[in-house]
């Protein structure tokens, strides 16, 4: 499937609505929360068993973006949105089949394995040919995009409580809910596949139908050598320490605030945690676009400082009064997410600045591996320490406590990652006869 070149006047805010369709779509994966219960009732499952499929999801997206990224480079995104529908509508098919037939073990390799491998291909798919459509505007750019991933629970939370409301909660009704998240997906991301477009040449058309600048100027490396370099392996950091702060959040959102506050006076129903993942998911999309804009502007290791360092007040403001205070309790969590997502939405643009734009996908698709990681620590520390305080007889807000201050501790060495990243140095600067040689090899593989 070759790259659909963009014909003469076509607009490039075209391009970010079928980036939307599919982020919106593959967003559904942080809305998992609401399908936790429901599964653990029908299944008799843990909440660390429970987590599984979105675990296994969240590492086969950083594992299928960082071995897909030069496919995507050389397919063009056309190719890795059609392969992300199919993947993540499959794996909702193959997860209903297993809810239907209580195999727990089909869920997780429908949901986490093939799905999860729509999430990484889909991921990276529109994000090198947003950054060629923008390079004015980069940060922008990548945030349209990705605030779609941040918002489709936005969608998907009360989408999916009121399906299960209308199905039931037990397995029967979980795989229909399932199946009609597949179906319906496919529809919604097709839109995607057929509406994108790569840029003529390299130099899109700005608005007005005037030249933008160049996207293949200045400093450009390529993949290969940029993990070879330590601001790479400081951006991992960065990235993998900002998203399992956020990120073990939002896997337990739902039966967390209503662990905080079930010995109030006023517990917080079903119905309001679910609504409280929506907030969140809000937070994360507003995070992405707003958070992503202000470092076109203050810059992106500013913007880097606010995440992690106002982050962990976040956390030890929830850690030490959350729990007499659901206003502040929400008010720090939203602030949290708006921070992750605004995190994932930057570091594109941040490596745009770093290594140039050319092989920037296959770059980020390699950067994501930190997500992977964190997909496993952040559910993990929350929910093991949550299982083992309720073993040892707590409940509460103190299931928590002590996974808040490991995420403070983690915050800190992002935080410190992020004071050491130094401009690339020229020695793994590509010069463009050489780029052009390596794309025209590429291209023969």
């Amino acid at each position: 499937m070759s790259p659909p070149i963009a014909p003469p006047g076509w607009s490039r805010w075209l391009v970010p609505p079928a980036a939307l369709s599919v982020h919106l779509s593959i967003g559904q994966a942080y809305a998992w929360s609401v399908f936790k219960p429901p599964l653990e009732s029908a299944l008799g499952l843990s909440g660390t068993q429970s987590a599984l499929p979105f675990q296994l999801g969240i590492v086969m997206l950083g594992l299928s973006a960082a071995f897909g990224g030069t496919l995507v480079e050389r397919n063009g995104p056309r190719w890795a949105m059609t392969v992300a529908l199919v993947c993540f509508s499959s794996g909702f098919l193959i997860a209903s089949l297993g809810a239907a037939t209580e195999q727990y073990w089909l869920i997780v390799f429908g949901y986490g394995f093939v799905g999860g491998i729509g999430l990484g291909i889909g991921y990276i798919s529109p994000v090198s040919t947003l950054i060629k459509w923008f390079p004015d505007r980069p940060g922008m750019a990548t945030g349209i995009a990705i605030m779609g991933f941040g918002g489709g629970a936005l969608i998907a939370s009360p989408w999916s409580a009121q399906m299960l409301e209308s199905f039931g909660s037990d397995s029967s009704g979980i795989a229909l809910a399932f199946l009609v998240h597949g179906l319906t997906y496919a529809v919604f991301m097709s839109l995607g596949v057929l509406l994108v477009r790569v840029p003529r040449g390299e130099k899109p058309a700005a608005v007005g139908g005037a030249s933008g600048p160049s996207a293949l100027t200045g400093v450009q490396v390529s993949a290969r050598s940029a993990v070879r370099t330590p601001q790479f392996w400081c951006l991992w950091v960065i990235l993998c320490m900002n998203v399992t702060a956020g990120i073990g959040i939002l896997e337990k959102a739902a039966p967390m605030i209503k662990d905080f506050f079930a010995d109030s006076s006023t517990p917080v129903s079903v119905s309001a945690a679910a609504g409280f993942v929506a907030l969140l998911s809000a937070a994360n999309m507003a995070g992405r676009i707003g958070w992503s804009s202000t470092s076109d502007l203050i810059g992106r290791k500013n913007i880097y400082r606010v995440y992690l360092g106002v982050g962990a007040l976040m956390y030890a403001s929830i850690a030490w009064f959350g729990d007499s205070s659901k206003p502040l309790f929400i008010l720090c969590a939203l602030v949290i997410l708006s921070f992750y997502g605004g995190g994932f939405a930057t570091v594109p643009a941040y490596l745009k600045d770093l290594f140039g734009t050319y092989q920037v996908g296959a770059i980020h698709g390699r950067l994501l591996t930190a997500w992977s990681t964190a997909g496993v620590l952040g559910p993990l520390i929350v929910n093991w320490i949550a299982d083992r305080q309720e073993e040892a007889g707590k409940h509460g807000s103190a299931l928590y406590g002590m996974s808040f201050y490991i995420m403070i501790g983690l915050l800190a060495v992002g935080f410190v990652a992020n004071e050491l990243v130094r401009p690339v140095d020229p020695r793994h600067h590509v010069t463009a006869p050489k780029e052009a040689a390596d794309v025209q090899r590429q291209q023969s593989v």
